[in-house]
C-alpha cells in the first residue's frame, strides 16, 4: 500500500521507496528508511500527509507519499 492511501492514525512501517537515487537520499535524511515505524497524523485532500516518527513530526508532499510503499 502506497503511503498516501493510508488512513489518519494508523501505524505502518516503511517497506520500500519507489524513486530514484535523489527522492532516496530526501528520505533517509529525514529518518525515513525501510524498518522504520511511523504513525500518518493527517492526510488533507490536497495537502502534505503529515506523519509522527519516533518523537518527530514530518509533513511528506503527496506525490512523494506516493512512492513510500508500508505495511
Amino acid at each position: 500500500m502506497v503511503l498516501a492511501n493510508v488512513d489518519q492514525g494508523k501505524e505502518v512501517t516503511l517497506n520500500h521507496i519507489n524513486g530514484g537515487q535523489g527522492i532516496r537520499a530526501k528520505l533517509h535524511s529525514m529518518g525515513l528508511m525501510p524498518g522504520t515505524a511511523m504513525t500518518v497524523i493527517s492526510r488533507g485532500l490536497g495537502g502534505p500527509v503529515v506523519l509522527r516518527v519516533n518523537d518527530a513530526r514530518l509533513a511528506i508532499g503527496r506525490g512523494m507519499a506516493q512512492k513510500i510503499i508500508v505495511e
